[in-house]
Order: structure tokens, then C-alpha cells, then sequence
């Protein structure tokens, strides 16, 4: 039976899912940019650069990229569209990695980083010609709430754009389930010094919804049109969700 996503926490404690996870990223923010790419074979910078070409085509101006983190996906907006970006994020210390990063590519006219919470968007209706989220809906406390408030800022006709692991299908599934299970959080621990963090990635990903089921949560929460695009024999998903 599949876990309700609302009750897999970072740390199992008495503290909302969304105190946890800020203090998660905390934690884990100086080594998150090298256990990313280890971890993913930098395969990751390939599925973003797949968001961006689907993006591309609709020409944004501005662009709100949620749970923005260090700002990697911000960063291969603005290169691969022009577009200004707001990255969000919950942690703090996340968004000082990403500052930095940002300003060493002399691109901090371009991108600007704020604490926020994705529930609770600080920006008006209708503000933004794309909205962007890797790998952060995972971690909403609630994703329903979370969907509405990234509709709510795009423009009609505009779209959000989430890139999400999801599982790998077929023969492969169980090779790669031990590998998500077992070696991945042993190195994130090894690493990142967090016990818990590289375990809650897997935990969080076997209770997320993904394929026909997030896109029917997806039009259920208003978007007119949904598609999604498997990626890496579907260890990630892109979806993009129009208005």
C-alpha cells in the first residue's frame, strides 16, 4: 500500500513536514550541488535542459522557478531563454549557495533569489509567463495547495512546467529500486553528514504520485491541458501543465 506523501517527513518528528524539510535542505546545502551530480551521473542537467526546450517555445519574459534550491534550473532558464528569474525556496541556505553560484556567472541582474514558501506565493495573479519546479513538489505539505498557488501566478494560456522523479518501469525497476533504496542514501549520508535526508528522497519518491495519476491531480486543480514526458526510462517525468 502507498504511503499518503503528506506523512513522509525528512525526520519523523513532532514538526510540520515543511519545518522539516526547510531544516533538511539547511543541512544538507554546502554538499548538495556535488551529491546531486554524483549521484545522478549528472544526468540531471540533461532533464533540465529538457525543460528549458520545451519552455523555449513559449518565449517567457519572466519566470517564477519554484523550490529553486541552489538555483540550477534558474540558472539553465535564464541561459537557454533570456528570460528574467525569480528563484524561490524555502531554505535559506539553499538560496546563499545559490547566490553565490549566480553572482560568480555575473547573472545576478538577471536571476534574483528570495526565501518563500510555495503554498503561499508573495506575487500577484496572472504574473508570470512560465512557472517552473524540479524536483520540489515531492516535498509540498500540501500538494494540492501547493499546484493551485503555481496556477495561480501563470498566465492564462501560459504554463507550469515540473520536472519529478517517478519509477523506473519494466525489468529494470528492481535494479534500480536497490540502487535508489540502498546506495544512494549510503553515499548521501557518507557525503552530506544527514542520516536522513538520502532516505527520504527514495521514501518520498515510492509515495509520489506520477504519470496518469499526477496529471489527472493536475487538471483536477484547474489546468486546462496536461502533458508529460518520461525521461531516462522514467526515473523523472516533466510535466507541463497549461492554464
Amino acid at each position: 500500500m502507498t504511503k499518503d506523501i503528506t506523512k513522509v517527513t525528512p525526520y519523523n518528528s513532532e514538526a510540520t513536514k515543511k519545518s522539516q524539510v526547510e531544516d533538511m535542505f539547511d543541512n544538507i546545502a554546502p554538499k548538495y550541488d556535488l551529491l546531486n551530480h554524483v549521484l545522478s551521473m549528472k544526468i540531471d542537467v540533461l532533464w533540465r535542459n529538457t525543460l528549458v526546450k520545451m519552455m523555449k517555445k513559449d518565449q517567457p519574459q519572466e519566470v517564477l522557478d519554484v523550490a529553486t534550491g541552489t538555483g540550477d534550473l534558474a540558472i539553465t532558464i535564464e541561459k537557454g531563454t533570456g528570460a528574467k528569474v525569480i528563484g524561490l525556496d524555502l531554505s535559506q541556505q539553499m538560496l546563499n549557495v545559490g547566490v553565490i553560484k549566480i553572482k560568480k556567472l555575473k547573472l545576478d541582474g538577471k536571476i534574483s533569489m528570495q526565501k518563500g514558501d510555495a503554498e503561499n506565493l508573495p506575487f500577484e495573479d496572472n504574473r508570470f509567463d512560465a512557472v517552473s519546479v524540479a524536483f520540489g513538489v515531492r516535498n509540498f505539505e500540501n500538494l494540492t495547495k501547493g499546484l493551485a498557488e503555481l496556477r495561480r501566478v501563470v498566465k492564462d494560456n501560459k504554463s507550469v512546467y515540473i520536472l519529478e522523479f517517478s519509477k523506473v518501469e519494466g525489468f529494470l525497476g528492481p535494479f534500480y529500486m536497490f540502487y535508489f533504496k540502498n546506495i544512494l542514501p549510503a553515499i548521501g549520508r557518507l557525503v552530506s553528514k544527514d542520516n536522513r535526508a538520502y532516505t527520504y528522497l527514495p521514501d518520498s519518491v515510492n509515495a509520489f504520485p506520477f504519470g496518469e495519476k499526477m496529471k489527472q491531480i493536475l487538471l483536477d486543480t484547474g489546468f486546462k491541458k496536461v502533458e508529460y514526458k518520461k525521461l531516462s526510462l522514467g526515473i523523472a517525468t516533466i510535466y507541463k501543465a497549461t492554464k
